[in-house]
């Protein structure tokens, strides 16, 4: 299994903190907010590498920090060559660019660099592995909630039936996280998927595109989740992580 950071997004609600300097890096609770998620990826045997792809303004400030974390799986971080926020490549993008840089035919876990969570990706590995399927890591929500979030509909087994970025009256009541864990025969799909003239910018696109085609489960996760999206929202987790 291979692991890909998605880290090239150029976090304009967080400026001026993010003007120069990548998001997935900023300090929470002393520590970059990225080493929270290598750590827990770190203690899955079935990942053997990691990739991080960024864009070329962010590239040196993560290859500093690889170099620096040392990590107990190798770190490759993969310059998208893009330098503004009008000719990034989206997530669905860069996901395809991450493949063809590292010719990745392995399953795929998936994970925005700046998801900050407690739950324990081992847990979500053996979900997937059980269903045998592609996967995602959902939070049951509020109703007003999910309206601002991708939203995820369920049968009784967590089989994905519907899935709606944004629905002004939500179908279901699992909010998406950009956690993902794709097999090896999904792998092609996403140059199919972007050669079909689809959206390329938010990865939860791609799941409303599959679920439709192959089966797709979603994982109710116990804990808590963050989208450090926002001035508020790094506060928020700032103040959490600063009594732990």
């Amino acid at each position: 299994m291979k692991c890909i950071l998605l880290c090239a997004g150029y976090a304009t609600r967080l400026f001026p903190l993010t003007e120069n300097f990548p998001k997935a890096l900023l300090e929470i609770g002393g520590r970059p907010l990225l080493d929270y998620i290598v750590d827990d990826v770190n203690t899955l045997d079935e990942v053997d590498e990691i990739y991080l792809v960024t864009n070329k303004k962010y590239t040196p400030h993560f290859e500093k920090w690889a170099q620096e974390k040392n990590n107990i799986k190798p770190i490759t971080v993969f310059n998208d060559n893009t330098t503004t926020n009008e000719d990034r490549l989206g997530a669905i993008g860069d996901i395809q660019f991450t493949i063809e840089q590292a010719k990745i035919d392995d399953d795929m876990l998936i994970i925005a660099g700046d998801n900050l969570f407690t739950f324990k990706l081992r847990d979500f590995v053996d979900f997937q592995k059980e269903k045998g399927t592609s996967a995602i890591c959902v939070k049951e929500q509020e109703y007003e909630t999910l309206k601002r979030l991708g939203v995820v509909e369920t049968n009784e087994e967590m089989k994905i039936v519907g899935f709606e970025e944004k629905p002004a009256e939500p179908k279901g009541r699992y909010a998406a996280s950009a956690v993902y864990l794709y097999p090896r025969e999904v792998v092609p799909v996403f140059k199919q998927y972007i050669d079909e003239g689809n959206k390329i910018d938010a990865p939860g696109n791609f799941v409303a595109y599959l679920y439709t085609r192959k089966p797709f489960y979603a994982y109710p996760f116990k804990g808590t989740w963050f989208d450090v999206g926002t001035h508020e929202s790094l506060a928020e987790v700032r103040e959490l992580y600063s009594k732990k």
